[in-house]
């Protein structure tokens, strides 16, 4: 009797279970494992399996792998983009152009599948749209605001600083949310110390600030008594903050730490501050600062900047 492969009547525990009819939801735990097996990090993993359960949430779950068609597959990536009601940046995209991509070729070249659907859906090419930054008004307009907030009937510095922290020094979010009163050097002029850590070296970016801003952080830290950490909230209440900060600004668009750290390049640029330093001022590498500065110039408004 020849031996032929049997349907699971239950979760496919290996990857020797998959096959054609097996439901697209009991198949992701396992391209988790294949992910780790292939020193994937876990922030890929996660990320890779967010962009799976997209899937699902486009279409079923339940549905057979070997019901996936190169024609379905772009109906999927069009609805990402202009049916399901939430941005998706071109980063976004293409990373999840890539899992698609990667998840298929693991499930075709072990033979859980004849053909890879994904093979054929195209990557876009050309540049990303430039971010959107506010202009010098806008600045002032939620410097103002963020004013008013600092001299209410309830003091609140926390928006301003936050504000000025991100937009004078282009430091990223995650590295915002590490800062310590140690990371102050409170030289004249003051000085930020960021701990920036590249394949298990621990790197440190000095940034100087002016001392406006270390006397705000005063305000700050007066009103919050945070114990270590500067910020002793989540990343997410950050963002509400600078979202409201844009609210009550009158700003049309959400102000993000994004924006903020493109803004600070673009300032240092337009100020002439050499763009080397600027580089090493956001932690950049010299590769991925090619591609960064040309947006820069391009913000900046340099004619015949590409």
């Amino acid at each position: 009797m020849t031996q032929q492969r049997q349907l699971p009547l239950f979760v496919p525990a290996t990857e020797a279970d998959l096959n054609v009819h097996t439901r697209f939801r009991d198949s992701v735990s396992l391209f988790q494992a294949y992910l780790l097996k292939e020193g994937k990090s876990s922030h890929t993993v996660n990320a890779f399996t967010s962009d799976l359960h997209l899937i699902a949430e486009w279409g079923d779950g339940d549905r057979a792998l070997g019901s996936f068609t190169t024609t379905e597959l772009n109906r999927f990536l069009e609805w990402l983009e202009h049916g399901r009601g939430i941005p998706c940046s071109r980063k976004s995209y293409a990373r999840r152009v890539t899992t698609l991509k990667v998840f298929f070729k693991w499930l075709h070249r072990i033979g859980a599948v004849p053909h890879d659907p994904a093979n054929a859906v195209l990557q876009r090419s050309g540049p990303a749209p430039l971010a959107q930054i506010l202009t010098p008004d806008q600045v002032g307009d939620v410097l103002a605001f963020g004013n008013q907030l600092r001299r209410g009937e309830k003091p609140d510095a926390r928006p301003l600083f936050l504000f000025r922290l991100i937009y004078e020094t282009g430091i990223k979010k995650s590295e915002a949310m590490r800062l310590t009163q140690k990371d102050i050097e409170r030289l004249d002029p003051p000085v930020l110390l960021v701990r920036q850590k590249a394949k298990d070296i621990y790197k440190e970016r000095r940034i100087s600030l002016e001392p406006s801003l270390v006397s705000l952080l005063d305000e700050y830290l007066a009103q919050y008594r945070p114990r270590e950490v500067i910020f002793n909230c989540t990343a997410r209440n950050l963002e509400y903050i600078l979202e409201d900060l844009a609210t009550g600004a009158g700003i049309p668009y959400k102000i993000s730490f994004e924006m903020l750290r493109w803004m600070s390049a673009v300032s240092d640029y337009a100020a002439g501050v050499d763009p080397d330093i600027i580089r090493e001022k956001l932690g950049l590498s010299r590769i991925s600062w090619v591609e960064t500065l040309s947006k820069v110039r391009r913000l900046a408004g340099e004619k015949g900047a590409e």
